[in-house]
């Protein structure tokens, strides 16, 4: 077995992003992922603007308390005053352009002032209350970079830059398959044996959610014959396929045989608990090859595994960044034996403990209990050879709307 580090690196590096692209609209753009630099061809603000309402004035002219000055224009955002004329004030507002030979704008609650004059009441220095040109975003400067998915502060700031529309990867296609002959659409009644497939319904909707189409394939009978050729079917539509089950040593797993059948296997057992059972390989169908993550049938172990080995494949896939995971370090509210597996536990955090943040344990981390993720605020990670005991920090992985973050 090799690590989930290692698995993750070798997996990553095996896939490559498809580079098709298209334009959209920024309204269209949301949570796509950018194809381009965004370098910006104007300054922003693109010039000195007053960042208060109040009175643009050469500071040299001022003495507070005692010098008034007469207003000689009005400058309302939007708008270019003229030259400021010596020894008078502009009356301004907040985005106002800064009229030459001003150097500082007073905001108003610090001045006395009527519609010809106004006096200073407090001290000014050079460039008080005044935004410069570029001072947000400068010529030539990358605005966001290529591999990031767009989010609205990202859209807002292209938009700040003139640019009404974006290149953006095209959406890549996730085939999810589901094996055994145990598993059941919800709405069906129960025959003895069987159970309702929530893997099924669990990845479709994260794939979505992360904004990749998805290809139901459903559920594949446990017979090598119909395991190909669903796997020949999905391998033809898709950019990549996760299937889940099959992937054991038992008579009737069929994944890991059928995918050596038809294509390679790079890595199958990953030394994670829940998870180890994990293959990754290709399918191989005439000239197309393409990518296969087969997980485990238990489902925290699939929904641990797409997250933590799944996920990562996608975003190079789609020509995402890869980001750094968050994790941060709370208090364990728990003991844990020593492992020989790296593991993942769920856990929930204490809010009612105002002076420390503290993870505490699900009674019942077996891999089969779905409710236990439902449950959890995150993932306690335990490496390999390490105990944890009660009262220690642990690393924590908070997870948000059902994706680890």
């Amino acid at each position: 077995m090799i690590t989930l580090d290692q698995a993750r690196n070798q997996f990553i590096a095996a896939v490559n992003c498809s580079n098709r692209c298209e334009i959209v609209s920024l309204d269209a753009a949301l949570q796509r992922v950018l194809a381009e630099d965004i370098v910006s061809e104007l300054n922003v603000p693109p010039q000195d603007n007053s960042a208060m309402d109040g009175f643009a004035l050469s500071s040299r002219y001022l003495n507070a308390g005692e010098t008034e000055l007469k207003i000689s224009q009005r400058i309302p955002a939007g708008s270019q005053g003229d030259s400021l004329a010596l020894g008078t004030a502009a009356r301004i507002f907040t985005g106002g352009e800064i009229p030459a030979g001003a150097d500082a704008v007073v905001i108003q609650e610090n001045c006395e002032y009527d519609q010809l004059a106004v006096k200073v009441r407090t001290p000014v220095s050079v460039g008080d209350n005044i935004r410069p040109r570029g001072q947000d975003i400068s010529l030539g400067a990358r605005v966001v970079g290529q591999g990031k998915r767009l989010t609205a502060i990202d859209l807002g700031l292209i938009a700040a830059v003139g640019k009404p529309e974006v290149s953006v990867y095209k959406k890549i296609r996730v085939a999810i398959m589901s094996t055994g002959n145990e598993l059941i659409d919800p709405g069906q009644p129960l025959g003895k044996g069987q159970i309702y497939n929530s893997n099924r319904v669990m990845l479709l909707a994260l794939c979505q959610h992360l904004g990749y189409i998805t290809i139901d394939c459903g559920v594949v009978g446990d017979t090598l014959a119909a395991t190909k050729s669903a796997l020949r079917q999905a391998a033809e539509k898709a950019d990549i396929i996760v299937s889940t089950g099959g992937v054991s040593v038992g008579e009737e797993d069929y994944m890991k045989l059928a995918i050596e059948e038809l294509g390679t296997i790079q890595r199958w057992k990953v030394q994670m608990k829940p998870g180890k059972p994990v293959v990754f390989g290709s399918i191989e169908v005439q000239d197309l090859v393409t990518p296969i993550l087969a997980l485990p049938g238990n489902p925290v172990s699939s929904f641990i595994t797409f997250q933590l080995l799944g996920l990562p494949i996608l975003r190079k896939l789609q020509g995402q960044q890869q980001s750094k995971r968050v994790a941060f370090m709370v208090e364990a509210g728990f003991s844990r034996a020593l492992v020989t597996r790296e593991e993942f536990i769920r856990v929930r955090i204490n809010r009612s403990d105002t002076k420390h943040i503290k993870a505490e344990l699900f009674d019942n981390q077996s891999s089969g209990v779905l409710s236990s993720l439902s449950w959890a605020d995150g993932l306690v990670r335990q490496a390999i050879g390490a105990q944890i005991n009660k009262g220690q920090l642990a690393e924590f992985l908070p997870m948000e709307n059902g994706v680890l973050l």
